[in-house]
């Protein structure tokens, strides 16, 4: 009988060995069912962890297992795999592994997100402007990815034009910016003649940084200029902007011996060519806050102060406007311009001549402007082409097969031109742009990771 009970008695013991072995064996599993449920909720799938239906513990440990067999992040350098196989060291490795891989991953979104804001477009129409400036605004929304503010200066006939014209647009579209719709006004001088120099109401462009004081920072566009990659490229060469830099223009050309200014100007100008206005990127706040160097007095002026004297002293040496203007005031005040390349301002004379962009060649156009009228009659079919592309897309298409195709197909009326023999100058950046459009909005979606 004592045989027999030290015999039971050692079964039991070893039984109770066995028990407490299992249970503290399946308690040490348990950090990681947890971190299955953080990682859950972290890839947006926290509504199947709350859902009525909880997935037992089995089902849970092959989660766990099929989790960690996949393939790590690039960098990591530790093999998953291995991991597996270690005991409670393996758990720890594991942890620390998981949360490198995490931080890979932040850093990856990180490169990828875009600050938040809007960013600020200003145009001025005027005229029979408005289907011209509704085809900006329309290449401006199709190619970029933050929202943007839209400031748009007009006479009074056409606002309601504009509010019934942008409000047709659909909520896909309506909804990557906010527009606001301003007088034509001038603080200074007399308006009638301001309003008449050069175009009707260009020169209200002078006045952006008098009229929007609460904007700090501000890409203006004439009419006739079209976006062929996003605004949020141009809109980065901000932060390129030295201690100095309050504005930023591209040259207006590339030769000086065929260039206008260099040949033809009667008054002084930024550099050896020029610049040309039509694509201007401003940082306002800076703008106010600067005294201005000039040739009329020896102290230096306020933006607001400069424009009307400088323009009674040289409006009758003026041929461009506003835009003659804006080289004198640079030509006293280099230090201030940020020059961008003419790719970001790419006009008739960039290919009419000869191709003359190195920029364009390279890397293709990245803001088209037709100035001369090009868009509406035969001189430029290059231009033109891609005008009444963009003009007659509709929203709900297909940027591939009712843009990108019809443009190239266009180009093959127009060999015969200068301009139309260097279709990739035209195309490059569209078909650039479309690319990454379609890798933000469809790959990343399909696998964010």
């Amino acid at each position: 009988m004592r045989v027999r009970g030290r015999v039971a008695a050692i079964a039991a013991c070893f039984g109770v060995f066995l028990l407490l072995y299992f249970w503290g064996g399946n308690a040490a599993d348990d950090p990681p069912l947890k971190g299955v449920e953080e990682d859950e909720e972290e890839d947006g799938n926290s509504s199947s962890s709350s859902s009525s239906s909880s997935p037992s513990r089995t089902e849970l440990k092959r989660d766990v297992a099929a989790k960690f067999a996949r393939k790590p992040p690039a960098g990591v350098g530790v093999r998953t795999e291995e991991l597996l196989r270690r005991g409670r060291g393996g758990k720890a490795a594991r942890r620390g592994e998981r949360a490198r891989a995490q931080s890979i991953l932040a850093r990856n979104l990180n490169k990828r997100s875009r600050p938040g804001g809007a960013m600020d477009l200003a145009v001025v129409a005027c005229g029979n402007r408005l289907e011209e400036t509704l085809t900006m605004v329309k290449s401006a929304l199709l190619f970029s990815f933050k929202k943007i503010k839209l400031h748009i200066f007009s006479e009074d006939h056409l606002a309601p034009q504009f509010v019934e014209r942008l409000n047709q647009w659909p909520r896909s579209v309506s909804s990557k910016f906010r527009y606001s719709i301003y007088p034509i006004t001038f603080s200074v001088g007399n308006a009638d003649e301001w309003k008449k120099l050069f175009k009707p109401c260009a020169a209200q462009r002078l006045f952006l940084p008098v009229i929007l004081k609460d904007v700090d920072s501000l890409l203006y566009v004439d009419t006739d200029v079209l976006f062929l990659r996003p605004v949020d490229d141009i809109w980065r060469l901000l932060k390129s902007f030295n201690s100095t830099q309050l504005a930023a223009m591209a040259p207006e050309h590339e030769v000086p011996k065929i260039g206008w200014y260099s040949r033809f100007a009667r008054h002084p100008f930024y550099g050896v060519t020029g610049v040309n206005s039509g694509v201007m990127l401003m940082n306002l706040t800076r703008i106010r806050g600067t005294m201005f160097k000039n040739s009329m007095i020896p102290s230096s002026l306020s933006w607001e102060d400069l424009l009307h004297p400088l323009y009674q002293k040289y409006k009758n040496h003026i041929t461009w406007g506003d835009q003659d203007l804006l080289n004198i005031i640079f030509h006293y005040n280099p230090e201030c311009l940020f020059i961008f390349p003419c790719q970001w301002n790419y006009r008739p004379d960039h290919c009419m001549y000869g191709s003359n962009c190195k920029g364009a060649e390279d890397e293709g156009v990245s803001i088209l402007h037709g100035n001369r009228g090009v868009y509406h009659d035969d001189k430029q079919p290059a231009f033109r082409a891609v005008y009444d592309a963009i003009h007659d897309f509709r929203f709900e298409d297909s940027l591939f097969q009712s843009l990108f195709y019809p443009i190239q197909t266009k180009f093959l009326d127009t060999v015969n031109t200068l301009c139309g023999r260097i279709p990739q100058v035209f195309l490059k950046q569209i078909e650039k742009t479309m690319r990454k459009m379609f890798e933000e909005n469809v790959v990343l979606h399909v696998n964010p990771h």
